[in-house]
């Protein structure tokens, strides 16, 4: 737990000004130390030409006290506490036009200024698929050592934390209330186990209840903490919209899960038509999306999830999935009705020789390959592998100078 000196003017600016104001970030580059600036009183507040006539009413008529008693409330609960002058606060979430004056953290903040991260998004009346993508990609991205980051809220949300749990990895779960908040009891235990292996974060002090409006701007954080968001279902009005604007005004990357015409994917299909967001099918078009900034050495295709259990994902209003979601599961391909139709049998391949040194996948995958492109679909049905282990495998090879990739997902000898 980590409480700096300050940390109760920062608080305090905050009870007063409000939690999403740019005028945090204005006294945190002009006062190197916050605390003269509140020792000055209202001569220094009206010196520093930032405040007006109102915001100096309010900070006269916000006691101290209130701030102190808030991190004895924190220290009591274990949270830490990390104010905008700290060198733990991290730099992405400063660069914002309206950075939190304070982060109550329980857990531990992921580097995100040094590692990628990728926020993930999207409605709480997820569908199954939904569901199960969400889970996926969660479990996916944090094999490759990526963060997620997203709301803690039911479906999408919730789906894509217990995916980063599954795998181990490192997930940050922003709120729209204080950590302690009794919302979303039944997802107590998730973030619980959030705060063991990443953090559970809000700009809001415990104890304070979610109200609607903290939502949107909660969102705001969820994008500055992300390298690129993905949206997994959205429909037209879906807060996960808001995040989706959010990150193209920060410059981040913006993915969206193709899905059908259903209300669900309006929206996110939407921002795929009007070339906001880069459409995607699998992780694997995220991890490619950043390779080059921060995927310089090769990597190892992931390793299937066998079986991995999670717990029911809640799906809306507290009412859960009957199914249980597994992880990356080993089935058999499935097959279109043309694989099923009598036809003429396909000339036999000439078999490739490389001298490079391949694994098993990559030497699976790098015989069904020619100097004609071949669809990623065709390349699953002759290999009898996974989608994902197809594509970490094309991966490897691509990196080894030995295929290329083409336009409408095909692939090619090089």
């Amino acid at each position: 737990m980590k409480q700096d000196s300050n940390a109760k003017y920062w608080i305090w600016l905050s009870q007063a000004l409000g939690y999403n104001t740019p005028k945090v970030k204005g006294l945190c580059e002009l006062y190197k130390d916050i605390s003269v600036f509140f020792k000055g009183g209202e001569e220094e507040w009206k010196l520093s030409g930032l405040l007006s006539i109102s915001d100096i009413r309010k900070l006269r008529t916000t006691d101290l006290t209130e701030a102190e008693n808030i991190l004895k409330k924190c220290a009591k609960l274990g949270y830490s506490v990390v104010s905008i002058d700290d060198t733990d606060y991290p730099d992405c979430l400063f660069n914002i036009y309206a950075p939190p004056a304070v982060l109550y953290v329980d857990g531990t903040m992921p580097d995100v200024d040094h590692i990628l991260s990728v926020g993930i998004v999207g409605t709480r009346t997820a569908s199954n698929y939904g569901l199960k993508n969400s889970y996926q990609f969660g479990y996916a991205l944090s094999k490759y050592g990526i963060i997620t980051v997203s709301g803690g809220a039911l479906g999408v949300d919730c789906a894509a934390h217990r995916g980063t749990l599954a795998a181990n990895g490192a997930t940050i779960c922003v709120l729209g209330c204080g950590i302690n908040s009794n919302y979303l009891k039944e997802n107590a235990g998730m973030r619980k186990a959030i705060a063991k292996c990443g953090a559970v974060i809000s700009e809001y002090p415990p104890d304070t209840p979610a109200k609607p409006y903290h939502f949107p701007t909660r969102n705001r954080l969820i994008a500055a903490l992300s390298q690129g968001v993905l949206i997994i279902e959205s429909g037209k009005s879906s807060g996960s919209l808001i995040t989706a604007d959010f990150a193209l005004d920060q410059g981040k990357e913006l993915f969206a899960l193709l899905g059908n015409n259903s209300p669900n994917n309006e929206g996110s299909n939407e921002r795929i038509k009007e070339g906001t967001a880069t459409p995607v099918t699998d992780f694997m078009d995220i991890v490619l999306a950043f390779r080059g900034r921060y995927f310089k050495e090769e990597k190892p295709p992931i390793e299937i999830a066998a079986q991995a259990e999670i717990e029911d994902i809640p799906v809306k209003h507290g009412k859960r999935t009957r199914k249980r979601l597994k992880g990356f599961k080993k089935t058999e391909p499935s097959y279109s009705i043309d694989d099923v139709l009598e036809k003429e049998p396909e000339p036999e391949k000439p078999k490739h020789q490389t001298n490079v040194q391949l694994t098993g996948d990559e030497s699976k995958v790098y015989q069904c390959l020619s100097a004609e492109p071949v669809h990623i679909d065709t390349i699953v049905r002759e290999t009898h592998l996974p989608i994902f282990r197809v594509l970490g495998a094309l991966t490897q090879l691509e990196m080894k100078g030995l295929t290329v990739s083409s336009q409408g997902r095909k692939y090619s000898l090089k």
